[in-house]
């Protein structure tokens, strides 16, 4: 059994972003790629830090995963947001 420290409380709170990011998608009408993009960022930054201390390597390969398709979010919404209207 894992100890609970500081770095499975940043996990909890990568968790919690990650949720975060879920729900407003899902709750909301326009959601801002900005808010979901990032929070989803945030939260995978989060569990790597956790991940890191205690490895867990599917997952830690998962969080690469999302962490990249977040960035990718933030990228394509910047390039949106350039264009003329």
């Amino acid at each position: 059994m894992s100890s609970f420290d500081i770095y499975t409380l940043v996990g909890f709170a990568g968790m919690a972003c990650i949720i975060a990011a879920y729900a407003y998608l899902t709750f909301s009408d326009a959601p801002n790629p900005f808010v979901l993009h990032g929070t989803n960022l945030a939260g995978a930054g989060l569990l790597t830090v956790s991940l890191l201390v205690h490895t867990n390597l599917p997952s830690l390969v998962l969080e690469g995963f999302w962490a990249a398709i977040a960035i990718y979010g933030l990228v394509k919404a910047a390039i949106a947001r350039r264009k003329p209207a």
